[in-house]
């Protein structure tokens, strides 16, 4: 009896030995598989790998330059009875200013992938303005038209919605703006994307963005010719001018018409810029109301302005669709801040103002 309990505690025992010794021997397999997967990787105080930084990647914000959406380019009224009525331009990427009869200008604002809920007030078509919606491949958006834009409209096969025939369902009148009937003319993005799935437009684009933008900020101290840009005047007529002034906090210019500060009827901001681009091109009255032309194939010297400095550039324009191509001197292609950008086609003999300090 005393040996059968010997045998059976020698056994208890070497069945508690080998027991040990499996989980020492897995034990240490762990660890070194452990110490290999951790070979070259320093642990925190709490014994855990630290995590890789991840940075985040830097996009252009004016636009997804990535989006294959085409854009709407809408014609702005400009006449002095609605400055103070203009809605929805800080949501443009981008804007033109171009003469129109009279000594007055219009504008067209390009909206991408935009929300705006109101873009006030609307007019009629020049034909000009064909080229630059063109250039962007963009949805053409007008309230009217002069018999040279409702010809070329029809002739170029250009996208296009017309507050004339739309209005009541896409195009509106604003009855709190105080000023003539024809003055009164909105819409809204929505309205807009509603239209051109009814019209069925091409709603994408590959043709690419006009403007080549960089994240980070451009210097423009050391580019040849480099000058002070704290106040532009840009004279379109003896009778208009079209004025910025540099904010140094913002880093925005403050848009100005003659006397008139720019401010957006519906979000009560100021309308301001990033980017200023100016130049020269000839214009030329074509009947007795006083309607234009434009000479704008071709090239020329003009002004990039930006974050208070300006600097000498070239332009050129082949074809009315063909994109007009910017440049520094040195022929590198312009690269601009990232933010809104503003067009301005000056007559031939007006030279923009540029000022190292307000007048």
């Amino acid at each position: 009896m005393g040996k059968l309990k010997k045998k059976t505690r020698k056994k208890i025992l070497i069945f508690i030995a080998c027991g040990i010794l499996i989980i020492v021997g897995g034990l240490a397999i762990t660890f070194s598989y452990r110490e290999f997967q951790n070979d070259g990787v320093e642990e925190n105080e709490h014994g855990k790998k630290p995590e890789e930084e991840v940075k985040p990647v830097k996009k252009v914000q004016v636009i997804d330059v990535d989006s294959k959406s085409r854009p709407y380019a809408v014609m702005i009224n400009n006449n002095s009875a609605v400055w103070k009525y203009q809605s929805g331009l800080n949501e443009a990427f981008l804007i033109y200013e171009l003469l129109v009869e009279g000594g007055i200008t219009r504008e067209m604002a390009l909206y991408k992938d935009a929300n705006t809920s109101k873009i006030q007030s609307i007019r009629s078509s020049r034909h000009y303005f064909l080229d630059y919606a063109l250039e962007n491949d963009a949805i053409y958006v007008h309230w009217g038209w002069s018999p040279q834009a409702q010809s070329d409209i029809k002739t170029l096969g250009i996208n296009n919605i017309n507050g004339l025939t739309y209005e009541r369902t896409y195009f509106f009148r604003d009855s709190s703006v105080k000023a003539d009937y024809e003055h009164r003319g909105y819409t809204k993005m929505e309205s807009l994307v509603s239209a051109t799935g009814k019209l069925k437009y091409r709603t994408e684009t590959d043709k690419g963005n006009l403007l080549s933008y960089d994240v980070d900020p451009v210097d423009l101290s050391s580019v040849e010719g480099v000058v002070d840009a704290k106040y532009i005047e840009a004279p379109f007529s003896s009778g208009y001018t079209a004025k910025f002034f540099y904010d140094e906090e913002a880093k925005m210019y403050k848009r100005s018409q003659n006397k008139v500060d720019l401010i957006d009827f519906t979000s009560k901001e100021r309308i301001t810029t990033k980017n200023i681009i100016l130049y020269n091109a000839k214009y030329t009255t074509i009947d007795n109301k006083g309607r234009q032309d434009l000479q704008n194939i071709g090239s020329g010297t003009g002004y990039y302005i930006s974050e208070g400095k300006s600097v000498p550039i070239t332009w050129e324009k082949k074809t009315r669709s063909g994109k007009t191509i910017y440049k520094y001197k040195d022929g590198k292609e312009l690269v601009l801040n990232d933010g809104r950008t503003y067009i301005g086609i000056l007559p031939t003999g007006r030279v923009p103002k540029i000022e190292a300090i307000e007048a």
